[in-house]
């Protein structure tokens, strides 16, 4: 009895890792595929890790309530509830709507290192998240460009 709840046990995780993996992969493409699905602000954001300039973007100033998704996949990533004005001229969240969606990764770029936060399932550039959000509701301050989101009105 105990063989057999251990390879089924064994089954099990070999059909869900298989799953994941799967689904992650068939979102992975080449820089080439992501130029002809993406706009070029979003190609220059998202591939090329590039930053969208202060106050001038989409949704640093937007208080309507909505969702904000990943602008390559439709993935709902931060919510309108937890956006605030952080001052910066970007869209700043104090957390993402579901944390495993995103991944945090180490940037060294500019001569500095930050905090990275890319769409786990893609690899791709969201922005960045720091230590100085609001204390009470957890401190984080996720700092994410404009062209990497596609903001839904509820």
């Amino acid at each position: 009895m105990k063989k057999t709840i251990l390879l089924i046990t064994a089954i099990c995780a070999i059909i869900v890792v298989g799953a994941q993996t799967g689904s992650a992969q068939s979102k992975k493409k080449t820089n080439a595929e992501w130029k002809k699905i993406l706009t070029p602000d979003q190609y220059e954001i998202m591939v090329q890790r590039g930053t969208e300039p202060a106050y001038n973007n989409a949704y640093w100033n937007n208080h309507e309530k909505g969702v904000y998704v990943s602008a390559a996949t439709g993935e709902v990533l931060f919510s309108s509830d937890d956006k605030f004005d952080s001052h910066t001229g970007w869209p700043s969240f104090v957390k993402p709507v579901d944390p495993s969606k995103i991944a945090i990764v180490t940037d060294t770029s500019y001569g500095m290192t930050r905090d990275e936060v890319i769409e786990k399932s893609t690899g791709l550039h969201l922005g960045h998240v720091f230590d100085d959000g609001p204390a009470d509701r957890g401190g984080k301050r996720y700092c994410m460009n404009s062209g990497a989101l596609k903001f839904i009105k509820k």
